[in-house]
């Protein structure tokens, strides 16, 4: 993940989803399953790529997944998204989750990864991505 940011004291990029890990989402070891958590990194950076595409996306590839810390049912998970590189047609981001339970305590980085989303048409067939996000 040469390209990913380096900071471990606090997250990087846009907000783009959170959640509360639940009991359903547990593992044999009590422990949320990782599946899971990989889902809700794909709906945030969904959301970063559907933002920068300006409509539909599918993502293609995870690549760099790191598991840092465990996940424990309660937990209050804040996932944000940097985009790293814009293609023609594709969208690399970078997706950090942060455990953000206790706000007078610091937050703890679970894990990380890096995900590529490709626009699409109503067809489904790759489209190119707008050169410029909209302005704020």
């Amino acid at each position: 993940m040469s390209n990913a940011p380096a900071d471990t004291t606090r997250p990087r990029g846009e907000i783009a989803l959170q959640t509360i890990a639940m009991p359903a989402d547990t593992n044999w070891n009590g422990d949320i399953f990782g599946g899971w958590l990989v889902s809700q990194m794909d709906l945030a950076g969904a959301v970063a790529a559907r933002r920068r595409a300006h409509g539909r996306i599918t993502t293609i590839a995870i690549d760099g997944m790191v598991f840092h810390q465990p996940v424990h049912i309660g937990d209050v998970l804040s996932c944000y998204a940097t985009i790293l590189r814009v293609g023609n047609t594709s969208l690399r981001i970078h997706i950090e989750v942060w455990e953000t339970t206790d706000l007078c305590q610091p937050p703890r980085k679970v894990t990380e990864g890096q995900f590529t989303y490709v626009a699409i048409d109503e067809q489904g067939k790759p489209r190119p991505v707008p050169p410029e996000a909209c302005p704020a």
